[in-house]
Order: C-alpha cells, then structure tokens, then sequence
C-alpha cells in the first residue's frame, strides 16, 4: 500500500493533451518539419526534451532542439487560456486527501504553465507539493519525476495516476504502480500492456472506483 499520492498533471486534471499536440506542430513547421500530429499526440506526456529526438530524430535534436522547445512554448501560450480543468478533477483530489493520502501534482512542464493550471483546480490549497521543469533534469519516460515527487513529502511509497503510456513507464522504473486515466487518448490494453495496475475512462469513475486500486488507503504511519 502507498502513503502518496502522485497526479500527472498535464492530461490527467487539466485538458491540454491537444493544445500541446498543435503547438508542436507548429514549433516544428517553423523549422519545415512537418511531422503528421498524431505521431506528436502519441508523445505527448513526454517532455520536451525527449519528444524532440523522438519525433524528428536526434539530428534535429541537436540542431534545434533548444530553439523548437522555445517555440512551443511561444505557441502553446496564445492557446492557454483554452485549457480547462478535467471534470472531477478537483473533487477527485478532495478526496484522496481526505483518506489520509499525501498529495503530490507532479509536471514537468514550465513553472508558469504549472502554476496556472494548479489555480484551475485549487492545486495551491490541496497539494502537498508539485514539481516544474525546474525540478528534474530528464522529464518522462525517465523517472526523475516520480522520484521527485516521492522525496518532497518524505514518503515511503506512492502510486501514480496518469493518462498516457510515458507516465506508467516513468513510474515502473522506480516500481510505483500506476493507475491509469484515458483522458490522454491511449487505450485500456495500451496502458495495461505497459504495466497499469487499473485503467478507468475518466476522473469521476476513478473516483466512484477508488476502493478498488491502491488509493483505497494509505497505508499507516510506523509506530
């Protein structure tokens, strides 16, 4: 059992899975690299730093691949203020804390896109931490985040809830279980088959299910 709660952010309590899909495609066409957008929407949950060479390879990594992840962000700021919150998403959160969880929103985003997104769900006044692209060194599928959001509230053990296939796998390397959300567009099997413990299609089914994965309880204090 798990006495942590970590929630992916991006796609999993705020709806930016397409927003960020399009801004890259546009970072990318700045460049004349037209990658078709559902291969970037298959990587988004990655981070910048890994999305880049997985998209376009590692020789447009090194040639722009500071200079596409400054564009994103140009492109992805003039769509932020269309981003909303995930139905539930908050009151899921009200609830995990409630069973005695501690809570933990993990991005690897940029602070200031954090920060907005943590304001749409009452983050600041329900989390016990959150993470930014300022906290880890290597964003996901590398497992920095987890380990991160782990060690800012001291806990012992967590269980992660995200919504793509990157989450699971950052996860399972440091073996932190995942419940999966299928608000980011991969499928039951997908996220099963890469390691999900429990896969439900949204945040209220989640939360009617709660008992029924390992945010059922914490587990309790040592003596």
């Amino acid at each position: 059992m798990a006495d942590t709660a970590i929630f992916d952010v991006d796609g999993t309590l705020v709806d930016t899975n397409y927003q960020h899909a399009l801004a890259w495609y546009r970072a990318f066409r700045r460049f004349e690299i037209t990658p078709p957008i559902w291969r970037i929407h298959r990587a988004i949950g990655m981070g910048g730093d890994q999305l880049v060479p997985e998209i376009a390879g590692d020789a447009v990594e090194d040639a722009h691949g500071d200079e596409l992840r400054d564009a994103w962000t140009e492109e992805f700021d003039l769509m932020i203020d269309e981003v909303q919150p995930l139905e539930g998403a908050k009151d899921l959160l009200v609830e995990v804390k409630r069973r005695g969880f501690r809570l933990v929103l993990a991005s690897s985003g940029k602070k200031e896109h954090v920060e907005r997104f943590l304001d749409l769900i009452d983050g600041r006044g329900l989390a016990d931490a959150w993470t930014t692209s300022d906290d880890v060194e290597a964003s996901k599928p590398q497992p920095d985040l987890v380990e991160t959001a782990l060690a800012r509230v001291s806990g012992a053990s967590a269980v992660m809830i995200g919504d793509s296939v990157w989450d699971v796998i950052a996860a399972e390397k440091v073996d932190v279980p995942t419940v999966g959300i299928r608000t980011g567009g991969f499928s039951d099997a997908e996220l099963k088959d890469a390691g999900a413990v429990a896969v439900f299609e949204s945040l209220p089914e989640l939360r009617a299910h709660l008992d029924e994965t390992p945010l059922g309880r914490p587990t309790p204090p040592k003596a």
